[in-house]
């Protein structure tokens, strides 16, 4: 078995380490526009200065798109329960966010957030979410572990990723190295254990419900 564990975690290792040598570093690309483009044009006559900035300014005016403002797409077929406190939770959640510009088959729900709503996402309370990870099939079908980020990656083109745990005894090993992964992910990422932090998110309903502090 832990043959076939060390097998399973180099396979999905190597190919998670191809996956995220396509994805783009901000820190390059910051690097490569670093330079102010007006300073090119110092050469050009008087009368083409004007122009030229005033087109400069209308290209890179900044943009005012917020990711968690965006609308959820209308024909989903699987909505993704994520910790958006978890910070090693988030760049998959941000790599999946980008392909699924392309696809649209994804709505992404944050558990963290003082919106979400159990009734909402089949009855899954935070609690139970905060275990592991779930997902939601169109048809209301919720898949956990392993399989929901198969589910997850299958819609954006990635499924290739996550196919070798279609198969056993591969799907058993795989789920349990991510169960391992799901009880100490609170400790690996430095935050408290999730029965403080439950404590916390029931004071803070407490003093909301008691005050109008939260509806500030």
């Amino acid at each position: 078995m832990q043959a076939l564990a060390t097998a399973c975690c180099n396979v999905i290792g190597r190919q998670r380490t191809q996956l995220h040598s396509f994805l783009p570093f901000p820190n390059q690309i910051r690097s490569l526009t670093s330079g102010h483009p007006l300073q090119t044009f110092k050469s050009y006559p008087p009368a083409f200065r004007h122009p030229i900035r005033a087109i400069h300014e209308a290209t890179v005016a900044p943009m005012t798109s917020n990711k968690e403002n965006q609308p959820h797409p209308q024909n989903w077929k699987i909505k993704m329960l994520f910790d958006g406190d978890c910070p090693l939770c988030m760049r998959e959640v941000n790599m999946l966010r980008e392909r699924n510009k392309s696809y649209g088959t994804i709505k992404f729900v944050d558990i963290s957030s003082d919106e979400y709503s159990a009734e909402e996402n089949q009855g899954l309370d935070y609690k139970t979410v905060m275990g592991r990870i779930h997902a939601i099939l169109s048809d209301g079908t919720v898949v956990t572990d392993v399989q929901a980020f198969r589910k997850l990656y299958e819609q954006v083109g990635l499924g290739w990723v996550y196919a070798i745990t279609k198969y056993e005894p591969i799907a058993t090993i795989a789920d349990a190295i991510y169960s391992v992964w799901a009880k100490y992910r609170l400790q690996v990422t430095g935050r408290p254990p999730l029965e403080v932090i439950l404590d916390a998110r029931k004071k803070k309903d407490e003093i909301c419900n008691d005050s109008n502090a939260c509806k500030m």
